[in-house]
């Protein structure tokens, strides 16, 4: 089970044609802080329902926008759509940010993304994926959000070296792949489970 992470840079994709090469899934790139909403977001998200590709928003969180106010800004973009893939808090430091310098501490963090997660969970009535790399992993989540799955940026090592201990569900393997209906390179990802595993994922029941 392979899939594709998208954004704007990207530019436009010929879903139906990644969907005939093998794109089983793809997360896209919706918001970023409470203000910004990538510019391919709709074209992405209806481009790929249209072409049977099952498909999931995400937000890339900023760590100087309270995460009501985030959360709010989501939801004002995203439509609530029953047959798409729960959600993805996209967790990392940016610590290119020219806006934004505030690194909280831990329990600051987890406390922040508990109250996003819950919003995101009660509006869309699904428990929302956590996607993560490993720096901030260490810093802020080893041992915590169990009952989340996890979506993991781990290249080129496998995730249960990076990883321990980690029940992980996606991983983000290359940001080097290429697929037919996309020019230039995009992320490629990988489902944890087999066939059935993926339709028990899409029941809410893996």
């Amino acid at each position: 089970m392979h899939g594709i992470d998208v954004a704007r840079y990207q530019g436009d994709i010929d879903w139906k044609v990644a969907a005939r090469s093998g794109v089983a899934f793809a997360w896209i790139k919706a918001t970023e802080g409470g203000d910004h909403l990538d510019k391919k977001f709709y074209d992405n998200w209806y481009g790929a329902k249209e072409a049977g590709v099952p498909r999931g928003a995400y937000h890339f969180y900023y760590f100087c926008r309270t995460p009501e106010e985030q959360a709010a800004w989501f939801i004002a973009n995203v439509p609530y759509d029953p047959d798409a893939l729960p959600m993805v808090l996209d967790m990392e430091w940016n610590n290119h940010s020219k806006t934004c310098t505030r690194i909280p501490k831990p329990d600051v963090v987890r406390k922040e993304m508990v109250t996003f997660l819950e919003i995101m969970e009660g509006y869309y009535g699904k428990r929302p994926v956590i996607y993560t790399d490993y720096n901030f992993h260490t810093d802020n989540l080893e041992g915590v959000f169990n009952g989340h799955h996890f979506w993991l940026r781990s290249i080129p090592r496998h995730p249960s070296e990076r990883f321990p201990g980690r029940r992980w569900t996606f991983w983000q393997y290359t940001a080097q792949g290429n697929v037919d209906g996309i020019k230039g390179h995009v992320d490629r990802n990988t489902f944890v489970g087999s066939w059935e595993d993926w339709k028990k994922f899409l029941k809410g029941d893996f």
